[in-house]
């Protein structure tokens, strides 16, 4: 369900040739970000998830804390966030390029430092987070342990929108992005509620969970939802920051901090 789109939109991409800013922040993205689903499943796999069904699987195992992670896992996200960024672009390049930047070395050149605290991504995270404890602690029906996974998703969403939303708020393509978001929340959903769940390829662990599930859906947890709003809005905000440092031409420090040397 990635690779058939992966491959159709890496055509159109490909065959862009105009588009040589966003091919190189493309790549510069997917090696930031591919990484961090990887790290999440080395370290936090066998804390979130299970996998019951052995043979749903090839069989390749790659070791990490806690025990074996199936090699679909990486495969997942990497594939993953590629096709979350070529939606993206093809959105933005494409089908609602009227409300894209055309031209970023002009839009960018008064921008003297990228990095910009934006208090209201700090708030709104502290929010969620004791909003997901207070309901598993006093209402789910799984009161112990702790909502790891939702508390992973949420900073891993707060953490770049802190300091950087402020910057490229202008920048993105929200038009471009609520397609990319509600295009892979019901591809992840058509193969979670109706494949992975019922089959057991995949299925979550209720201590690292918040309790709220939705029971049509295989008992499927919240954060099977959170999470692709989390992955689709980290991506475009990295994607757009790249764009933006390359636009401006200037060394890193000077960049995203404002620091001449």
């Amino acid at each position: 369900m990635f690779l058939v789109p992966l491959a159709a939109l890496g055509c159109w991409f490909a065959r862009r040739k105009d588009l040589a800013l966003q091919r190189k922040s493309f790549w510069r993205t997917i090696l930031v970000l591919a990484p961090l689903g990887f790290l999440l499943d080395l370290l936090f796999g066998n804390t979130f998830f299970i996998f019951p069904n052995k043979l749903a699987t090839v069989g390749i195992n790659v070791p990490a804390l806690g025990g074996p992670i199936p090699v679909e896992e990486f495969l997942f996200y990497l594939t993953g966030f590629m096709v979350v960024l070529l939606s993206y672009i093809w959105g933005d390049e494409y089908w609602v390029r009227a409300y894209n930047i055309p031209d970023y070395s002009v839009a960018a050149s008064g921008t003297d430092r990228i990095v910009r605290f934006h208090l209201e991504s700090v708030l709104l995270g502290a929010a969620l987070l004791s909003t997901a404890i207070l309901y598993k602690k006093l209402l789910s029906s799984s009161p112990e342990g702790f909502p790891w996974y939702f508390t992973y998703l949420v900073l891993a969403s707060i953490i770049p929108s802190a300091g950087f939303f402020r910057t490229t708020q202008r920048f993105i393509n929200w038009r471009a992005f609520g397609f990319t978001f509600f295009l892979i929340l019901l591809v992840s959903l058509l193969w979670e509620a109706t494949l992975a769940a019922p089959y057991g390829w995949w299925g979550y662990q209720p201590p690292a969970m918040i309790g709220l599930d939705v029971g049509a859906w295989s008992n499927l947890p919240v954060e099977a939802v959170c999470v692709w709003l989390a992955v689709t809005f980290t991506t475009v905000i990295t994607y757009e920051v790249i764009k933006i440092w390359k636009a401006l031409g200037t060394k890193p420090l000077e960049a995203f901090f404002g620091i001449r040397k």
